[in-house]
């Protein structure tokens, strides 16, 4: 069993923690998003499914066109190759863990 130290994984735009499973034996990826009121990820998509875990805040979340809101305690799944994109609606900073079912995280962002 390998075990990491929560604060040693890459942190990319606003403080995301990232995890890629392919250096650490393990067959999926994450982020740990902490956003801010109105922060969020741009519309882009992956080769596979996404599963989002909603933990503290209100994410609107829009998938392929449809939007939702989605609060604490909610879990969404992507489907592969769908188009999305989230944004906190919450007033206060949101947590939520976006699983990728892949050993790396590979992403495509909308040029339109």
């Amino acid at each position: 069993m390998e075990t990491i130290d929560f604060e040693t994984l890459t942190r990319v735009a606003g403080g995301t923690a990232r995890f890629e499973g392919e250096g650490h034996g393990s067959s999926v990826s994450f982020f740990v998003v902490r956003n801010q009121p109105g922060d969020g990820a741009a519309k882009h998509r992956h080769p596979y499914d996404e599963t989002f875990v909603i933990i503290e805040g209100e994410i609107e979340v829009i998938v392929d066109d449809e939007l939702r809101m989605l609060g604490a305690g909610t879990i969404a799944v992507v489907p592969a190759g769908a188009w999305h994109e989230f944004t906190n609606r919450s007033d206060r900073r949101s947590l939520m863990v976006n699983i990728h079912a892949s050993s790396r995280i590979i992403q495509e962002d909308w040029e339109g």
